[in-house]
């Protein structure tokens, strides 16, 4: 063979150009898995109930003007009527949210889906009934209004489980009768109560009396919850033993405090601060929370409404109950390091092969496929095993049969059992890089670069000697003949 050096490189890459197929159809069957538990979170929310965001309590009050319009003279002279509808919103002055939850998770199959039961006790404060009253735009006109309603809105209205509403102060409180829907044109999902007559002098001119509303809500709902913060002044405690909080919106808590297995958390927010309550009386549609199956991301999506043409959506605070080890996202993580993976184990054998020149065994390019193919199955070992137990006893799984595979395999291809254990311990180092990588999300640049670095540096040191032009000639030379054994 004229370039002999050449074939014999040539072969291992052609060989991890095929196993890169191989890797490929991995990652694919990665993506595939995490779909489905997409589509798993869907199904769950579809029949159970999805994220939540509670907007309220607030006021609504529809009005209707009508006036005579006399047009003509004479026995053409006719009066006809015309109208006028007009809505008001009063957002709270102050309002408190007490909350909790309790870990409620649901399943689909293998895949889990991270839901939620809790309790609030909002209380609600209102101090002038003003941006209720109607103005007549024609003198003689007949004004009727509807009933003051007291509405608060839901993200997904099949969450809730029983809710109670009181009107006025603690000592004097009055318990109101529960609707369902809002009947608000833009905050359709939730439910209302209708304030008695009693309530305010709607009609009356001069200083109004304070309203206070206490609200008891039981409710349920999957992966995200949120809180429009639409009142002059808003605090929100949430406890919950839930111990992967990921908080989102556009503000985060003000006090916080996650432990190994629960957390707690504050807001306090005033308008001073957000754009809300006015977003509110104007009509702005909620945000929605979109929370992601992979544990990445926040699960709260800021960006404008798709569907609004009235410009951004709602501010909110929120929060999301996430898996921070998610075995889709590791596994699709660990894929992306296979080829770069394959490549040192190779650099490795042919290291080995080189610097045990005349004691070890020449590698033939089906060991080389057979030691690739070993690797490569390990990215599919890690996902299948990773579906049924804890990523970290899976990783230790696989790595561990891979380790001990291509040890004993690499002691038989060599012919020398020492070369098999160097080559299983190194392989076990560079596993356990490939696993702080996983881990060390914000870290894993500097991490693999300090180790490529490491073995670059590792490789030239231990070639420092090699003379490359004499392995050339070597390989170059002619193969003596065999001289032919007597008699044979």
């Amino acid at each position: 063979m004229r370039f002999p050096l050449l074939s014999k490189a040539a072969a291992p890459g052609l060989v991890a150009l095929l196993l890169s197929i191989a890797l490929a159809r991995i990652s694919y069957l990665v993506d595939e898995r995490a779909a489905r538990q997409a589509e798993a979170v869907r199904s769950v929310q579809q029949s159970h109930a999805g994220a939540q965001t509670l907007l309220g309590p607030l006021l609504y009050r529809q009005c209707t003007e009508e006036w005579d319009v006399v047009s003509g003279t004479g026995r053409e002279r006719t009066t006809s009527v015309e109208r006028r509808n007009t809505a008001f919103t009063a957002t709270p002055t102050a309002v408190s949210v007490d909350s909790s939850l309790h870990n409620d998770p649901r399943y689909r199959g293998l895949f889990k889906v991270n839901g939620y039961a809790g309790h609030f006790a909002i209380d609600a404060d209102w101090v002038a009934a003003q941006p209720l009253r109607p103005n007549r735009e024609h003198a003689g006109s007949r004004l009727q209004c509807q009933p003051v309603r007291l509405l608060l809105a839901l993200g997904d209205v099949r969450g809730v489980r029983q809710a109670l509403v009181k009107l006025g102060d603690a000592r004097a409180a009055t318990t109101a009768e529960v609707r369902a829907g809002t009947q608000h044109p833009v905050y359709g999902q939730g439910f209302h109560v209708e304030l008695p007559a009693s309530a305010w002098a709607l009609d009356a001119k001069g200083e109004d009396a304070p309203l206070h509303a206490r609200i008891e809500l039981d409710l349920v709902g999957t992966a995200a919850l949120a809180v429009v913060p639409a009142a002059d002044s808003l605090g929100w405690k949430l406890r919950s033993d839930w111990p992967h909080p990921s908080f989102g919106g556009q503000y985060l808590p003000t006090a916080r405090n996650v432990g190994e297995d629960s957390f707690d958390a504050q807001w306090q927010l005033s308008s001073l601060a957000t754009s809300a309550p006015g977003d509110v009386v104007k009509g702005h549609p909620l945000c929605p929370l979109s929370p992601s199956p992979t544990g990445d991301e926040s699960g709260y999506d800021p960006r404008m409404h798709p569907a609004s043409d009235k410009g951004a959506c709602l501010d909110t605070l929120a929060v999301s109950f996430i898996d921070p080890i998610n075995p889709y996202v590791l596994s699709d993580r660990a894929t992306k390091y296979g080829l770069l993976f394959i490549a040192l184990t190779f650099i490795a054998v042919a290291l080995a092969e080189v610097m045990g020149r005349g004691r070890v065994k020449r590698v033939h390019p089906v060991q080389y496929a057979l030691v690739g193919l070993a690797l490569t199955l390990f990215f599919l070992l890690l996902l299948s095993l990773s579906e049924h137990i804890a990523f970290g006893l899976a990783y230790g799984v696989a790595s561990a049969a891979c380790v001990l595979l291509l040890g004993v395999y690499t002691a038989h291809m060599l012919g020398r059992r020492r070369d098999g254990v160097l080559f299983g311990g190194a392989l076990g180092v560079v596993y356990g890089l490939l696993y702080v990588l996983l881990q060390r999300e914000q870290t894993a640049l500097v991490i693999g670069s300090v180790g490529l670095f490491a073995a670059v540096a590792a490789v030239m040191w231990l070639t420092r000697r090699v003379d490359w032009y004499r392995m050339v000639d070597e390989a170059r030379a002619p193969v003596a003949a065999v001289p032919a054994t007597p008699g044979a």
